[in-house]
């Protein structure tokens, strides 16, 4: 097969029976958004460089290594989404007036130019909240809630919320210079990327994966020992109201979260059907400078093709089968092929799934293209059948026939 007939490498077409799967998980979503009163928006997938740099900070890994950035004709600097976030942003910068209170969630494509893996592509989709307000110990935890409620409503009962803190903006400081101080007698045992990360971004060699510098990690103090006691008792709310929403969770001192704009409650879900790979989503409390106006609020991402490799089978065969049947309709002759074209559209119109050849091919070649497409019945329409009013009803299934008449034929499909 050509290169020209294949995506890109690290992209992927989606087709049926998963495009199905697709559909589902975000219908579903949908309705999980609108009983907790959630809005849609959507932002574009091109935008100023501007909004992603300054928001996820120059050092962070998206910034440094992953983002699709390239210049315009015009000669600007653009990229494509990375993460969905800061587009939100940039959107409720521009009707902040309205959004003092607004709860938005949005769903799409989102590029990053890292190494393909298993859940990880270079083009990926992303669905994600955003409630924005000033901090709120219940708002956190409410949205935590809304993210439950959407791996329940997908059939993935068995996810673990880690949650941890970063404190107030204000505390960034104190807790920077106190990892740093911890960290430095260990600097010759940390690997070159965290030796690095020692002055860059000392908070991500927390989550360093290397066995020896994850020894040493686990050996600090937690990082609340270095926050403000205002932010320790924000923590402290947040676990409580978790509890009132019915929202189980565990803490982990060692959780951070790789973007500049988090501040208070951090949390990541995992599930251990990822294996060793086992994050499913993120999210967390920020504030961000957008416009020259600075926005708080509260949100998650979930990598939807994480959740279709978590996905169990069994979930994922229950979705495919409750597509409706599909009804084919076989023509002999240009007059039945007639009748059937009006029949199709009454059938359509009563919520029937169901085609037809229109191109007057054979008998023979009709029936092997509805056994091809997968279809339930065939109605077969011949010359004897127009004059009488009947037709043929084959069921794909069990191969069993018999004549139908006309005006029998839609309660017997529809089961009305």
């Amino acid at each position: 097969m050509s290169d020209s007939s294949n995506p890109i490498k690290g992209m992927s077409d989606i087709f049926t029976p998963e495009v199905e799967v697709w559909q589902t998980l975000e219908d579903r979503a949908r309705q999980v958004m609108t009983r907790f009163d959630f809005r849609e928006v959507r932002t574009p997938i091109v935008e100023s460089a501007s909004v992603y740099m300054h928001s996820l900070g120059d050092t962070s890994e998206i910034v440094e290594k992953q983002m699709y950035a390239f210049e315009t004709r015009g000669g600007k600097q653009v990229c494509l989404r990375p993460e969905g976030t800061a587009g939100v942003m940039r959107f409720v910068s521009g009707h902040l007036q309205d959004m003092q209170d607004g709860r938005l969630y949005y769903t799409g494509p989102m590029f990053r130019a890292e190494r393909p893996q298993a859940g990880r592509k270079r083009q990926f989709h992303q669905l994600g909240v955003e409630c924005i307000g000033t901090p709120s110990a219940s708002q956190d935890a409410e949205v935590m809630a809304l993210q439950a409620a959407l791996f329940e409503a997908w059939g993935l009962n068995e996810v673990t919320f880690q949650l941890n803190t970063r404190g107030r903006l204000e505390d960034f400081p104190k807790v920077l210079e106190g990892l740093r101080a911890s960290l430095e007698p260990h600097r010759e045992d940390l690997c070159e990327d965290c030796q690095r990360k020692l002055e860059s971004n000392v908070l991500r060699i927390l989550d360093c994966k290397q066995s020896g510098c994850r020894a040493i990690v686990e050996t600090l103090p937690p990082i609340t020992r270095w926050m403000s006691g205002e932010s320790v008792a924000y923590f402290e709310e947040v676990k409580s109201a978790l509890d009132l929403f019915g929202v189980s969770y565990v803490v982990n001192p060692l959780l951070v979260r790789g973007l500049d704009y988090y501040q208070h409650s951090i949390w990541e879900v995992t599930s251990s059907a990822l294996g060793a790979q086992d994050a499913l989503a993120g999210g967390g409390r920020y504030v961000m400078s957008m416009g020259g106006k600075s926005i708080e609020g509260v949100g998650f991402g979930i990598g939807l093709e994480r959740v279709l490799l978590a996905l169990p089978d069994a979930e994922k065969k229950q979705i495919v089968s409750q597509e409706p049947p599909l009804t084919v309709l076989v023509s002999l002759g240009g007059e039945a092929r007639q009748v059937n074209v009006k029949r199709m559209q009454e059938f359509r119109a009563a919520g029937i799934r169901v085609r037809m050849d229109l191109g007057g091919k054979s008998l023979k070649a009709q029936m092997k293209a509805a056994s091809r497409c997968g279809a339930r019945y065939t109605v077969v329409v011949g010359e004897s059948e127009v004059a009488d009013g009947t037709v043929q009803l084959k069921d794909m299934q069990d191969g069993t026939q018999q004549q139908v008449t006309s005006q029998d034929l839609l309660q017997r499909l529809t089961g009305a």
